[in-house]
């Protein structure tokens, strides 16, 4: 008997001619977050891939953590790869899944048999089991309907694989396999959520953020890394650019009107990142802006601010409420570190009047009256790059 990993493809089983593209991308996502445990050899077949370990010292429950992680999967169980033999699967289903035969108090068996040649069918499968599953462990009682523990066999072309439940996986598309984007992220609660929401669409990130000393700490930015950190146990390395941006904000303070502050620093914003994503070849920018939640996040707001680039611009927060975007940011790990308190740039020199319903109009005037290219290059010159894993 042999361990492995069975990994159940999701959205990847919708797709047509083009599957073994997405099925190769996911495959190399794996393996690259399982590069430091030792080496493994990925299996497709049908909507299942076997992740088979190569290296007897390898941590499978570490692996298994990590697999949780990956866009692409839906599913994921740890199995025992055994002889395709009615009493090999009789005699060792109990002793390998012992721990949580004991820990239930209800099962079932459920049978799927690829291999029909296989001489037992499905449902003689799962009467024969039961049968000696009940012998062995007489705790146990059967519920068809909601059980505990469900005991699968899985008859393939190789191997007959034995698990228990299935353990649910980050499910989406596999990164990169949608193209590439640019996260603008603050230090809330928002952009972190927005960007691994793209990401599980499969997008790969980079990430800009704007640092304004010394009206913010260098625990601001530190903060940023350990945020992008959480997202990247699911994305994958992101590259952040760290773009200095006190210049532009105390420029802006003192030529443009106060109510327009916010609304000029986002469009600024906007061009910095336009330019540093086309440079790394991302084809939209993310932000995790919402409709209603604050005053530049108006309908009128955020036209005004799409005025200032070509890209496009992905807002999967947009219709969310707080409440729901909070669930997620526990769920990624994010939550804690984004509600620690050190302010990001965003919160300075906020208008205590901002305007609501700006007119595209009036907001490029007041903005020229800055030397616009001029600080945007001297911002963009300024910048700082490393990598985040």
């Amino acid at each position: 008997m042999k361990e492995v990993i069975l990994l159940k493809n999701g959205e990847l089983a919708l797709k047509g001619l083009n599957r073994r593209t997405f099925e190769d991308i996911l495959v190399r996502n794996a393996l690259w977050r399982l590069a430091d445990l030792g080496r493994f050899r990925f299996v497709p077949s049908q909507s299942t891939i076997m992740a088979e370990p190569l290296d007897e010292d390898i941590d499978l429950d570490e692996a298994v953590d990590r697999l949780t992680r990956v866009f692409g999967f839906a599913g994921l169980s740890r199995a025992a790869a055994v002889e395709k033999d009615m009493n090999t699967i009789l005699s060792m289903t109990g002793d390998y899944l012992a721990k949580e035969l004991l820990a239930a108090r209800t099962f079932k068996v459920n049978a799927k048999r690829s291999d029909k040649k296989f001489p037992f069918d499905s449902p003689q499968i799962c009467m024969d089991l039961g049968e000696v599953l009940l012998e062995s462990y007489p705790h146990l009682q059967v519920d068809v309907r909601n059980p505990e523990l469900t005991v699968t066999v899985e008859i393939r072309d190789k191997y007959a694989f034995i698990h228990g439940n299935q353990i649910k996986g980050a499910g989406g598309m596999p990164v990169s396999s949608s193209g590439k984007a640019a996260l603008l992220i603050s230090g809330g609660i928002d952009s972190p959520v927005a960007g691994w929401m793209m990401a599980k669409r499969g997008l790969s990130l980079i990430a800009v953020h704007f640092a304004s000393p010394p009206y913010t700490s260098p625990k601001a930015e530190i903060k940023v890394h350990n945020l992008l950190k959480k997202v990247a146990a699911y994305s994958g390395r992101i590259t952040l650019f760290v773009v200095p941006f006190t210049e532009i904000q105390e420029q802006i303070k003192d030529n443009c009107p106060e109510e327009l502050f916010t609304l000029i620093m986002r469009r600024m914003m906007m061009k910095i990142a336009e330019i540093i994503a086309l440079r790394e070849n991302c084809g939209a920018l993310i932000t995790g802006e919402c409709v209603g939640q604050v005053a530049s996040q108006t309908m009128q707001s955020l036209a005004v601010t799409n005025a200032a680039v070509d890209l496009p611009v992905f807002r999967p927060l947009i219709g969310m409420d707080k409440e729901d975007v909070v669930l997620l940011s526990r769920k990624i790990d994010t939550f804690d570190i984004s509600i620690q308190p050190y302010e990001d740039c965003c919160t300075i020199f906020t208008p205590k009047h901002p305007r609501t319903r700006p007119k595209l109009e009036y907001v490029v005037k007041a903005e020229n009256m800055l030397d616009i290219d001029l600080l945007i290059t001297e911002a963009v010159n300024g910048m700082k790059i490393m990598n985040i894993h």
